[in-house]
């Protein structure tokens, strides 16, 4: 039976402490193994890619940029490699947000966090920043008594401050500077920077990029994958029971106890626990988490646990993975005697793939089979129709269009709708009256003035559809657009 319970009997709450904790600095100890190996070498892919990309050349023809990737925001443009984008083709942006999304939905699908552990920019950059920190002030036991000192303000330990800060604005200063090179000539604009030429909005971008990168990367660190990274968050949600994620085996490891102690368990024949409880998983751990107390959402799954584990249990003799990419469903099969089963392949994964398949075959025919000839054509609204003096009816059109190519074009205007109906491009001189012929030059957009004129006897409707066609005489590429033609 319930008790009533009266306020007076209720202990009062002690609410002056603060509202949030402490923040407690991480000092992540050295590894080495397998997935140390795989992010040093994700590691220098992307920070090489990212530090030389803009410096690598990619010839496209006469006075056009030579530079492989390049965003030229002045004239509209985006160069990658053999691709030019205009600013009409910005859906091909949309289709690589939805395929790196859904990417990034199938590697949380399959493995968790692993973009966190092993691409996220802010891991990249904070594992450089702890690489240099470790190379000048020594590793974790080290760097805890150093900062724990009752006279910190030696002069060695001032030098080794000053060494590993100013190493660090070098590195967050040329991570600035890397991504501004990326929307100029990068040779031309580097040189510019240091002759201090450089226009002042790529030195204001310089600054707050090497502030973010200098202040997240070398102090707030974890607490950006903590507290203000949304992706923690909403991955939970993406993922199901299947994913492999970091996880301590404690059907293997529970309960823990001393090597010794484990040793005479196993000779009496009584099961014993493989952790020893050395806490070598918490040393490592770039968010300072220990991973045997089960899934966390500060855990980047980044695998240094698992490589501090292992070097741990081959010195001890026993067998390695103690804590390895599992999920829950195989930790219960093998207590149920039971062999692991993993499924990478599975409807949501399968989901997944095909969506990035489709999205991306799609981009992938319309960008070979897109022409590199466009036409727009807009009909005069004010008026609509002009009758001449002889009878018959004008219609005056706005035409633009487009030559994506890297060369001028001789391009020859026809129409298709009004019986007899004649066109007129105004200021345009044309060897040809009844078939205008205009010079579009490379890499513009023409805008022109059209007249078309038909016999109103012939023409008796309302209105009538009016196609244009616009021929490239050297190449015999058509583009076409449709309007109306009307009658007053």
């Amino acid at each position: 039976m319930n008790k009533t319970v009266k306020p007076e009997d209720l202990l009062p709450v002690d609410d002056s402490g603060p509202l949030y904790a402490a923040h407690k600095k991480v000092y992540p100890q050295s590894v080495s193994g397998t997935f140390r190996r795989i992010k040093w070498s994700l590691m220098g892919v992307c920070l090489g890619v990212y530090y030389f990309l803009p410096f690598l050349r990619w010839n496209r023809g006469l006075d056009a940029p030579d530079q492989a990737v390049l965003i030229d925001f002045p004239n509209r443009r985006f160069y990658f490699f053999f691709i030019e984008l205009w600013p009409q083709e910005v859906y091909y942006f949309t289709g690589l947000l939805i395929i790196a999304a859904v990417a990034l939905f199938l590697m949380n699908a399959i493995g968790g966090r692993i973009w966190c552990g092993y691409l996220c920019p802010q891991t990249v950059w904070t594992d450089l920043f702890y690489a240099v920190e470790r190379l000048i002030e020594g590793d974790r036991r080290e760097r805890m008594k150093k900062d724990a000192s009752a006279d910190p303000m030696k002069l060695e330990r001032i030098s080794e401050l000053v060494l590993k800060h100013s190493i660090w604005l070098l590195i967050a200063w040329w991570t600035g500077g890397a991504w501004v090179l990326y929307f100029s000539d990068a040779p031309t604009l580097v040189k510019q920077l240091v002759t201090f030429q450089g226009p002042v909005l790529a030195y204001v971008w310089i600054a707050m990029l090497t502030a973010t990168t200098y202040v997240l990367a070398g102090f707030m660190r974890e607490q950006v994958c903590v507290y203000m990274c949304p992706w923690p968050r909403i991955q939970a949600s993406l993922t199901d029971e299947w994913a492999l994620n970091v996880t301590y085996r404690y059907d293997r490891g529970e309960k823990r106890m001393s090597v010794k102690k484990a040793a005479e368990l196993r000779a009496l024949g009584e099961k014993a626990g493989d952790c020893i409880d050395c806490r070598q998983c918490v040393a490592v751990c770039p968010t300072g988490i220990d991973i045997r107390d089960g899934a966390q959402m500060d855990c980047i799954q980044c695998g240094l646990c698992i490589d501090a584990c292992d070097t741990v249990m081959t010195k001890i003799g026993r067998p390695t993975r103690l804590i390895g990419y599992d999920n829950d469903i195989n930790i219960h099969r093998r207590e149920a005697g039971e062999p692991p089963i993993y499924r990478p392949v599975r409807p949501r994964t399968v989901a997944y793939a095909a969506i990035i398949a489709v999205v991306g075959g799609i981009m992938l025919y319309a960008l070979l089979n897109r022409s590199l000839l466009d036409v727009n054509v807009l009909h005069d609204r004010n008026p609509l129709a002009v009758k001449l003096s002889d009878g018959s009816i004008r219609n005056a059109y706005t035409m633009r269009v487009l030559n994506k190519h890297g060369f001028d074009r001789l391009i020859a205007i026809d129409i298709e709708g009004p019986a007899n109906a004649t066109v007129h491009v105004v200021g345009a001189d044309s060897v040809t009256p009844d078939r205008p012929m205009i010079v579009v030059g490379r890499d513009q957009t023409e805008e022109l003035r059209l007249l078309v004129t038909a016999p109103a006897e012939n023409n008796p409707e309302k209105s009538v559809p009016v196609k244009f066609h616009v021929t490239d005489i050297g190449l015999g590429v058509v583009a076409s657009a449709t309007d109306n033609f009307v009658n007053p």
